[in-house]
């Protein structure tokens, strides 16, 4: 359980380059105290995966990641917040 400075947050990625996956998992690894969990869905007919992953972090560790994972080549990262 994280702190009151911690905010709760989905981050949806779209990973279109089965290369990039590597990279990205190692990202989300550096991350992971701060996950609570991850759901991957691969759709084969379109060659694309989307991820969620479930997150309770400082703001600035989920931005980080965010625009960390945008920078990846072939992956798309957006994050919706919670409001509590």
């Amino acid at each position: 359980m994280q702190t009151e400075d911690t905010k709760l947050a989905v981050v949806a990625i779209v990973v279109e380059r089965r290369e990039s996956v590597r990279e990205l998992n190692e990202l989300l690894h550096g991350c992971s105290s701060y996950i609570i969990g991850r759901m991957g869905i691969p759709h084969r007919e379109r060659g694309v995966s989307l991820i969620s992953v479930a997150m309770d972090a400082p703001a600035d560790v989920i931005s980080a990641l965010s625009g960390k994972l945008g920078r990846i080549s072939g992956v798309s990262a957006k994050v919706a917040y919670s409001k509590i």
